[in-house]
């Protein structure tokens, strides 16, 4: 520490350190007693049980477009125009009906477009766009 005298008019230039101590082991208390609190677990001993497969679901429809562009269901060709149609009378047969999307990466973006868009307006809420690894 440095002491002044009152004959000397120098300004000290050393920091005091002090408060600044005060409030990071202030803050450290806080911490330590508040840390404790914010884990919420409850000590509960969960039951086993045997692995349970899941329920048989139906293999998904799948809309696939090649390179040239062709439109296949389920390895059936159709047209274009008809997609929508067939996707409707599927939809009424099946309400949970799951459509996989798989198309050509030579494919232009706008026929690929059209086919969810299709999909979309057939009232399919569940599609998968199939990639490659």
């Amino acid at each position: 520490m440095a002491f002044s005298t009152q004959e000397s008019d120098e300004v000290l230039s050393e920091m005091n350190v002090t408060p600044l101590v005060d409030v990071m082991l202030v803050l450290l208390v806080v911490f330590i007693v508040t840390a404790p609190m914010l884990t919420n677990s409850i000590p509960i001993n969960l039951p086993k049980t045997e692995a349970v497969a899941p329920p048989d679901t139906k293999d998904p429809l799948v809309v696939s477009i090649d390179g040239s562009g062709k439109l296949f269901i389920n390895k059936d060709e159709i047209q274009p125009d008809l997609l929508e149609s067939n996707l409707q009378a599927a939809k009424a047969a099946d309400a949970e009906l799951r459509v996989q999307l798989q198309a050509d990466d030579q494919v232009d973006y706008g026929v690929v477009a059209r086919a969810m868009a299709a999909i979309e307006r057939a009232g399919i809420t569940k599609l998968a766009v199939i990639t490659a690894r």
